[in-house]
């Protein structure tokens, strides 16, 4: 295979995992979808799927999985497709999950601020070493502007953040305009550290810094 059909196919590939991605976050949303895994297997395809409620997924007497294999198999073109279907253990700390429920808090008329703060404590008492939640679009009237909240420890660049760090993001429709929200979330078990960190958990959400905001507004 020539080094262009290489690079052909990598972007094939990657653009068919975006489009099996929104698929999973539009079908199985109340299921709390997370994320998933693709094997290549000689006798098929195994597509592992990680959810907050795996019965709903299976649907009553497995209907919800049959549909949803045979329309990997038809519209992703997935050979013999065999679904798994795992519980995560803890939700709070899936960006994916994380930025749906805050999707919906602001989607039922909760302040984006509100939501965040709450947001920010759960995966924070989840365990997380840091979080990082921005929101952004037309927050309050009709000049765009955008949020960032941190608490916690976060690499924002070089090989810690690759390994640690997960990140999601998702839109939600207002009166006002669409809002964006990205959701970064480090992981402390991810994490090898060259020397000792203080625990910091538990102190930044009393301690004011995530009330105090990067800002930004733009016409």
């Amino acid at each position: 295979m020539s080094a262009q059909s290489t690079v052909k196919k990598m972007i094939r590939d990657n653009y068919n995992m975006m489009l099996l991605r929104d698929y999973l976050r539009r079908e199985i949303k109340e299921a709390g979808f997370s994320h998933f895994d693709i094997q290549k297997q000689p006798t098929g395809t195994r597509v592992s799927l990680y959810v907050v409620r795996p019965g709903v997924v299976i649907g009553r007497k497995g209907s919800v999985i049959r549909a949803l294999t045979e329309q990997l198999e038809k519209d992703f073109d997935y050979k013999s497709p065999q679904i798994r279907v795992e519980e995560i253990a803890k939700p709070e700390l899936s960006p994916s999950v994380m930025c749906n429920r805050m999707s919906s808090h602001i989607e039922r008329g909760t302040a984006f601020r509100r939501a965040t703060m709450w947001v920010l404590r759960q995966v924070m008492e989840a365990g997380a070493m840091g979080v990082q939640i921005t929101v952004s679009g037309k927050l309050r009237g009709d000049r765009s502007s955008f949020e960032k909240h941190t608490v916690g420890i976060l690499p924002r660049a070089g090989h810690h953040a690759q390994v640690i760090v997960d990140e999601d993001i998702a839109h939600v429709q207002t009166p006002m305009g669409l809002i964006g929200i990205r959701i970064r979330i480090a992981h402390k078990e991810n994490f090898a550290p060259e020397f000792s960190l203080s625990d910091r958990a538990g102190d930044d959400l009393g301690s004011g810094d995530a009330a105090k905001p990067d800002k930004e507004t733009s016409d």
